[in-house]
């Protein structure tokens, strides 16, 4: 026990050396709905926390489209798996971030990164933190922030003319994660991309999983009192059954057949379920200080990241 304890303590002052030597990882944020990759008061904020509490980090903050109010705009409207191929390929010739990353995503920003990594072989992901996102879907389109958010309400009147309609599902990007639980053939057959993602499709794809199970670490926060995100166990990727029933993680199939490789992560101390206070996206300083200084502090050339890539 004694050399186990000496063995770890060298490990960690070793690690510390080399983060101080070579410099923190890289961040990627992704902003949620209605949100923008560069709202000075919101994602420039989140940045600046980040680099305050990592000194020197790179952080880059997905953008989709050539200025703010299309990044905006593609948070509504778009298709996600074109959207996901974009950032793929941008990130992927960012020179900075050819050696690990650490990845931080808001609310359907959180999803959407997720699905990055699965999709991505490209990028190195080291941790993955999402706040408040519906990993698991939602069974109602979420409510505006603002309710005379023109873009959102436009979005909420399509969505209710058929969320699993042809036009629907390919253009509006809420339509795309959302879940009926008592209507599953129609969401397996017409959803574009939450089945494939979450790998409730036939055959499922291996590559996916393993890209979840190389990370070091996966952080799942969800809000006290949630009011966005329905159900709001989706956080954690619970979901409700065709009776309405709260399914938590470990009692879905996907959790016991480990069709995404969480279960794999659970069993070696590499989930972790984050409760903060507050409703959606009421997030603290110094809650979201303490989760960067605890999970965003690998170097970039550290000996645990080498021996990962």
């Amino acid at each position: 026990m004694l050399l186990r304890a000496i063995l770890s303590a060298l490990a960690l002052a070793q690690a510390a050396s080399a983060f101080s030597q070579a410099g923190p990882l890289p961040v990627v944020v992704w902003h949620g709905m209605g949100d923008t990759c560069c709202n000075n008061q919101t994602m420039g904020a989140v940045a600046r926390l980040i680099q305050e509490e990592l000194p020197g980090a790179y952080v880059h903050s997905v953008k989709l489209g050539a200025s703010e109010s299309a990044d905006r705009n593609a948070g509504f409207f778009g298709n996600l798996n074109d959207q996901i191929d974009r950032v793929c390929t941008e990130l992927s010739g960012i020179s900075e971030l050819q050696h690990g990353v650490n990845l931080m995503g808001f609310s359907q920003g959180g999803l959407f990164l997720r699905a990055l990594v699965q999709r991505c072989p490209q990028l190195r992901a080291k941790t993955l933190v999402t706040f408040g996102s519906p990993h698991s879907g939602v069974a109602r389109i979420p409510k505006c922030p603002q309710e005379n958010d023109t873009l959102c309400n436009w979005m909420r009147r399509l969505a209710s003319r058929g969320i699993y309609s042809w036009y629907i599902r390919d253009h509006v990007v809420q339509a795309q994660y959302f879940k009926d639980p008592e209507r599953l053939d129609d969401y397996l057959e017409h959803n574009i991309f939450l089945p494939d993602v979450n790998m409730e499709l036939l055959p499922r794809k291996e590559d996916y999983r393993e890209r979840i199970c190389a990370l070091d670490k996966l952080v799942l926060v969800r809000f006290a009192n949630e009011d966005m995100i329905y159900p709001e166990l989706s956080s954690w990727f619970g979901f409700l059954d065709a009776d309405g029933n709260r399914v938590a993680l470990e009692n879905s199939t996907m959790y016991q057949e480990d069709w995404l490789g969480l279960r794999e992560l659970d069993k070696s101390s590499r989930l972790e379920f984050v409760t903060v206070e507050g409703k959606h996206m009421e997030i603290s300083d110094q809650s979201l200080r303490g989760i960067v200084a605890e999970h965003f502090t690998v170097a970039v050339n550290s000996p645990l990241l080498r021996e990962q890539f």
